[in-house]
């Protein structure tokens, strides 16, 4: 398998040297570009479509949220990861809506950022628990009426079923056991869920399923 391609956008030459150096020394993770401003980013992630775009919110010309924006619609399999000093719950709210798939906080240590491009890169989560509960309530509020017709068009029974254990907050490991499903199994729904929605991870997935009001707060404990 190759190297997690990552990307590094922030407009502090410091915070972008420590991050790579991290990253590099990781045997499955190769950091391919670095920007110092949003519309450098832009350009240097749409052309680059690492697996994984570790993005500032306070950067110049172009700021987080708008970065992310422009890059989930020129490269929509790239996992934006939002590492910031701000933990301002509408700011959450804002980078989620905008496709952001991973939000840390700066005072995270090495490991957990390690941990966090993994993450990604495999398709999951990257959100603390009270972060992800306040996200789902966040979304699922302003969802509208449920369209099942619509659902039922665009994802199967099972990928629903599948989506409403992730909007619990489940593994791919414990997704298969609660389905009596391989891993293999769970993984090759997933892609075909996001493939379906045009997203890149489980955080984007959930967001559009609670918006649609496909998988409602009923389903989530």
């Amino acid at each position: 398998m190759g190297r997690i391609s990552v990307a590094i956008a922030d407009d502090h030459a410091l915070v972008r040297d420590g991050t790579k150096r991290i990253l590099q020394v990781e045997n499955d993770i190769e950091v391919i570009g670095e920007a110092g401003d949003g519309e450098e980013a832009v350009t240097m992630i749409s052309s680059l479509k690492p697996d994984v775009a570790i993005v500032d919110i306070s950067m110049p010309k172009l700021d987080g949220i708008e970065v992310t924006k422009r890059i989930k619609e020129s490269s929509p399999a790239t996992a934006v990861l939002i590492l910031t000093a701000y933990d301002n719950d509408q700011f959450i709210f804002n980078l989620i809506e905008a496709g952001a798939a991973g939000y840390l906080l700066k005072s995270v240590r090495g490991q957990e950022l390690v941990d966090a491009v993994r993450a990604l890169h495999n398709g999951e989560s990257v959100l603390h628990p009270l972060v992800a509960r306040k996200v789902l309530d966040y979304f699922a509020t302003g969802a509208g009426k449920p369209k099942k017709q619509e659902s039922a068009e665009m994802l199967t029974h099972r990928e629903l079923e599948i989506m409403s254990l992730v909007t619990r907050g489940l593994s791919n490991k414990e997704i298969a056991e609660d389905l009596f499903l391989s891993m293999r199994t769970v993984q090759g729904h997933l892609g075909s869920i996001f493939s379906k929605l045009g997203v890149g991870s489980r955080t984007e997935a959930v967001v559009r399923v609670l918006k649609e009001g496909w998988v409602t707060l009923d389903d989530v404990p």
